[in-house]
């Protein structure tokens, strides 16, 4: 009787025990239920619709970017702010040779053409003229062939009652023509000297240059003690840009003055035959 009643309350107890336990700790199926509220919850935003984004700005184009322009360390620019006053006077004197020449050189091409074009004009109108005088005023003002028609007439009108009438009078009128062609040519060869002195003198300027320019680059080396090339580039180079200016100044001065000259040539024929036409006409008596 006892053994069954400590029996009946051992399964009384474990029975309790059971529903207590069962009451506490979940079901796996509870949890699972009571889990995926929580889930829907906890994706609820994220889930939510993202608003489109806005559409990227256009790439501007970027800027083109230069070449750097690398400037020469032994050029001219260089070779003048960096030389001494030697150097800086001996290329003044080669630019104002080169200058001085290719200035003389324009202005006497143009002379020349306009002393050609009014000889040529004025040996046809003159001598249809009914007289020198007549002649004269159809000659162009200011060229050279009427200031020598008017130095002739002008010996050939005032030959008697003067001091000179002791000199016959055709020695007279081919003195005073070949006075005025001389002033013809003297017109002619004006700058000419220039020209030589320029072509004769302007290589040896540059030379000048070229000796001090290494005079330098020694100098360099021997304060700095070694022969680098950053040592003697500047100096070298500065003496090899004066020989090439001195040759830039020096060729068109010769070249110039020898086309020069034989363009004189040829005006100055043109003029004497016209000065030799005119004395005979004078000397004649047909004025």
């Amino acid at each position: 009787m006892s053994l069954l009643t400590a029996v009946r309350a051992s399964l009384a107890a474990a029975l309790v025990a059971t529903v207590t336990l069962a009451a506490v700790v979940p079901t796996p199926a509870l949890a699972q239920g009571a889990s995926a509220p929580a889930a829907e919850a906890s994706a609820a935003p994220a889930a939510a619709p993202v608003p489109a984004a806005a559409p990227a700005p256009a790439e501007t184009p970027k800027a083109a970017v230069g070449e750097e322009a690398v400037e020469n360390p032994y050029g001219l620019k260089a070779m003048w702010t960096q030389g001494d006053f030697v150097t800086k006077g001996t290329l003044t004197i080669l630019v104002i040779m080169s200058m001085g020449s290719w200035y003389i050189i324009f202005t006497k091409v143009f002379e020349q053409r306009a002393m050609l074009k009014s000889a040529r004009q004025g040996t046809e109108t003159f001598w249809k003229a009914g007289s020198a005088k007549a002649g004269v005023g159809q000659l162009q003002e200011g060229s050279a062939l009427r200031y020598i028609a008017e130095q002739g007439i002008k010996a050939s009108d005032h030959h008697e009652g003067t001091m000179v009438e002791s000199i016959d009078k055709l020695t007279w009128i081919g003195m005073s023509i070949e006075r005025a062609l001389g002033n013809v040519q003297s017109r002619l060869s004006d700058g000419m000297a220039f020209l030589a002195t320029v072509g004769s003198t302007a290589p040896f300027v540059g030379l000048f240059g070229t000796v001090w320019g290494i005079y330098n680059a020694l100098v360099k080396i021997g304060i700095s003690g070694q022969a680098s090339i950053d040592k003697v580039a500047g100096p070298v180079g500065e003496a090899l840009i004066m020989t090439a200016l001195g040759l830039a100044a020096a060729v068109p001065a010769v070249m110039g003055y020898n086309w020069l000259l034989r363009r004189n040539k040829n005006v100055l024929d043109t003029t004497r035959a016209f000065a030799g036409d005119l004395h005979n006409v004078l000397i004649a008596g047909k004025r």
